[in-house]
This record gives C-alpha cells, sequence and structure tokens, in this order.
C-alpha cells in the first residue's frame, strides 16, 4: 500500500505527480512548498511515498531501495494509472515534478508511454535514468543549485542526452536542499512557469 497526499484546487488547470527522492517521503518540507506554490496556480497535486511502510524500514537500514530506479519507476506509473481512472483527474495533462532519485524515476517512467506531458527536475539525478533518457519525449526542465557541483555537472551531462526540449536552470548560490533564502522560491517559480506553458491549454496554444 503506497501513502499519497491529493490536493485538488476549485479551478483545475493540469496535475502534477511529485517524486521524491534518497530517503524522502509525501512530508519532505521542500516538495510540500512547491506542492502549494503550484495549488495557486490550478495545479492539482499528488505526493506520492514510493515505498511501503516495510520497505521504508528496509531502506532505512540498507539505503538500496532509493536506488532502485526501476522499482520506484513501476511505482509511479502505478500512480498515473490511478490519476487516470480518476474522474476529475482522468482527463487533465499531468505533469512530473522529481527530486533527486525521484527525477531519475520520472525520466524512466517517462521514456515508457509517454505518461506525462512535462517534467520539472529539482537537484536530480537524472543521469541514474541512464539510455531512458534518449527516449524522453516530455518536455524538461532540470534545476540545480550553482554551488552543487556535482550534481549540476551530471545534469549537464544529460541535458546533452536529452532528445525532448530540454531546459537548465540554474540557482544562483543555491546548494543541494535549496535551503538558502530564496532559492526554493525560485525553484518553485521556474516550475511553475515550466508546468503552465505545457500543461494548461491556453498556455500550449500560445507556446
Amino acid at each position: 500500500l503506497l501513502r499519497a497526499d491529493l490536493h485538488i484546487p476549485a479551478t483545475l488547470a493540469g496535475v502534477v505527480l511529485f517524486a521524491h527522492g534518497s530517503g524522502s517521503s509525501r512530508h519532505s518540507p521542500r516538495n510540500q512548498f512547491v506542492a502549494r506554490e503550484l495549488q495557486k496556480f490550478g495545479l492539482a497535486t499528488l505526493l506520492l511515498d514510493l515505498l511501503t511502510n516495510s520497505e521504508e524500514v528496509l531502506d532505512q537500514r540498507t539505503a538500496h531501495l532509493r536506488f532502485d530506479i526501476d522499482l520506484l519507476a513501476r511505482r509511479l506509473l502505478y500512480a498515473v494509472q490511478w490519476i487516470r481512472r480518476h474522474p476529475t483527474l482522468g482527463s487533465q495533462r499531468l505533469g512530473c515534478f522529481g527530486a533527486s532519485t525521484g527525477s531519475a524515476a520520472a525520466l524512466l517512467a517517462a521514456s515508457e508511454g509517454r505518461p506525462f506531458a512535462a517534467i520539472v527536475s529539482r537537484g536530480g539525478r537524472p543521469d541514474l535514468a541512464g539510455a531512458a533518457l534518449e527516449r524522453v519525449h516530455a518536455p524538461v526542465l532540470l534545476i540545480v543549485g550553482s554551488n552543487d557541483s556535482e550534481v549540476l555537472a551530471l545534469n549537464r551531462q544529460a541535458k546533452a542526452r536529452l532528445n525532448s526540449r530540454t531546459r537548465l536552470s540554474i540557482v544562483p548560490g543555491a546548494t543541494h536542499l535549496f535551503e538558502e533564502p530564496g532559492a526554493l522560491e525560485q525553484v518553485a517559480h521556474l516550475a511553475q512557469l515550466w508546468f503552465e506553458r505545457w500543461l494548461t491549454t491556453s498556455s500550449r496554444r500560445a507556446a
């Protein structure tokens, strides 16, 4: 049983599924902050735990499930199926916001059947998606802090392999968790603009 928090705003413009990263969960304060900001613009959000309770207990000891990108991608695709059957959300365009290893899971899932209309990666590890990067068709926004040097290098390498519309946005002065003043607000703003462009009907016509 996977746990999730769903929020549907009164005026609906699209849906964003959140894929959490290494050792995190739907309670991540950073992803919760971004979700609340997206909700202000009419985007429903589904913050999903990609591991069950028993798997989380095991992963806390071994830390190996959080790097099982195939497993995490399959869980995301289960969530996509659930959204597609939802009476309110099923007809909406779907985006995915991935963090850390969750970004790789989102990209791997996106390489199979085009489930997402857009993807945003925050401090992600897109390199862990491997050869699947070249099969991604959805537009991808990679957001990395300028002081997260190792992850920034990995994102630049991944961007070169992606064949879809891709943008790398670097948040000045930010480290991996975007804990610096104003950094997470910039992440939320960049994500909102990307999803607004690719998920909402009026923006798609203008693009």
